[in-house]
């Protein structure tokens, strides 16, 4: 070993090895890269295997090609803000912005799905927005219905339509409308 430590014309061969062997163990112990689109299948075929049925409402269909409104653009509503409460009325004539856009919260899905925003090239991703509540918590939320447009007839699908909606009961933010062999749409 005293000669191993002093002489290094074998102890950087030794090292050598050393370095390769960790570096291979690296590359084929490390976890592999899933596909996104087999992720979202398992996910919906496991809601369709636990999950529980509950009423619901179709907010709108965004076909991901559509053009975004020009940032700035107020949403109206009905609501008492509670940053408002207590101004004068001329403060709160001005129309405020009170929440990001649904057209922005599609893009944000978009980018997150596909990398940098960039659409497929066979296709833009059609997204399913809808919402629906348990236990007194209201949830909004989208699905991607990219694929399974197919089962889908887009034309009869509107605004307010009533929906079958399946979700987590375990996580119930975690909900799908469509699966691969279930519908919510009625």
């Amino acid at each position: 070993m005293k000669t191993l430590l002093t002489d290094w014309r074998s102890t950087l061969p030794v090292a050598g090895l050393g370095v390769l062997g960790v570096t291979a163990l690296y590359y084929f112990l490390r976890p592999k890269r899933e596909d996104p689109d087999a992720l979202e299948r398992e996910r919906r075929a496991y809601l369709n295997r636990v999950g529980r049925i509950v009423e619901g409402q179709v907010v709108d269909v965004v076909d991901g090609s559509a053009s975004p409104p020009p940032h700035g653009v107020c949403l109206a509503t009905d609501e008492v803000v509670p940053a408002l409460a207590g101004k004068s009325a001329a403060a709160i004539s001005a129309p405020q912005p009170l929440a990001p856009s649904r057209t922005v919260k599609h893009e944000a899905l978009v980018a997150n799905r596909h990398g940098n925003g960039k659409a497929l090239a066979a296709g833009s991703p059609k997204l399913l927005f809808y919402t629906y509540s348990i236990s007194g918590v209201t949830y909004e939320t989208a699905q991607d219905i990219t694929g399974l447009e197919e089962q889908l007839h887009l034309d009869r699908v509107a605004a307010g339509q009533t929906a079958s909606v399946k979700y987590d009961p375990s996580n119930p933010s975690n909900s799908i409308l469509l699966a691969d062999d279930w519908s919510g749409l009625h």
